[in-house]
């Protein structure tokens, strides 16, 4: 059993903490989100599972070092702003917590402190954590290596309240080494969850790689993929892609999918 915190309680962190409750190899401990409410009661209640799980913790004021102290858990789960890891920076690092972290905008000097934390711990980061977008990813640059003429785009499609590029299409562009500027076409309308296609022109064909998250809890199983990876793991910087491409490897070596 894997004792799990979950920073971030908004609309996406609910569907996450659902996920992870209904996990059995997972046992959510707490829930930290940003105001007061609901404080002390349990995720598990609140989202209608009926369970006394995830307990509510507000992070206003909150002085981590002392509750990852008296909560210590074996991995948080940050699915929150990416300025918080600015705050618990330091205090996950000595605590000794792993860390999964979904966020899709880090400014560098987050990457900054993500890449601290993974000099003493074991860190999962991906700015889209769901299987399928590092499937494309992967996929994508297999393609690429194959036929490195082809000209290639990049269309990211999200809610029309999504103010900046999407984080998922720029880890794309810069696994592909191409400039976010020139390559990624972004589209705002409607409630899109988040819809990612890679378009290779070749001459006398096109080939379009598209990946579409049609609920939150692809996230949630995600980082539930992502939990069980890390369960052997030693210190060190993991993403998803990485983790697709190795399983991928392993298996054209062994000759099997199995």
């Amino acid at each position: 059993m894997v004792n799990i915190g979950l920073i971030g309680f908004g609309k996406t962190g609910k569907v996450i903490a659902g996920e992870l409750l209904n996990e059995p190899t997972v046992n959510l401990q707490w829930v930290l989100r940003r105001t007061h409410t609901e404080e002390g009661e349990f995720a598990g209640q609140l989202l209608g599972l009926h369970k006394n799980e995830g307990a509510i913790y507000s992070s206003e004021g909150l002085d981590y070092d002392a509750f990852f102290s008296q909560h210590p858990v074996d991995i948080v789960v940050d699915f929150s702003h990416y300025s918080t890891i600015g705050v618990y920076h330091q205090a996950i690092k000595k605590a000794g917590f792993g860390l999964v972290s979904a966020i899709s905008n880090y400014p560098e000097e987050g990457i900054e402190k993500i890449n601290d934390i993974a000099g003493t711990a074991r860190v999962l980061y991906s700015p889209n954590i769901t299987l399928g977008i590092n499937f494309l990813i992967v996929i994508s640059e297999v393609l690429q290596k194959i036929a490195p003429w082809a000209d290639i785009e990049i269309i990211e499609e999200h809610f029309r309240s999504k103010p900046e590029i999407s984080g998922t299409a720029v880890r794309i562009a810069n696994v592909l080494g191409l400039t976010h500027e020139k390559h990624i076409n972004s589209i705002r309308i409607g409630g899109i969850v988040g819809k990612h296609e890679v378009i290779f022109g070749l001459p006398n064909q096109t080939i379009r790689l598209t990946h579409e998250t049609n609920n939150r809890a692809a996230f949630g199983q995600g980082i539930i993929f992502g939990i069980k990876y890390l369960a052997d793991k030693g210190p060190g910087l993991y993403s998803m892609d990485q983790i697709i491409k190795e399983k991928f490897v392993a298996n054209i070596m062994a000759g099997s999918f199995n």
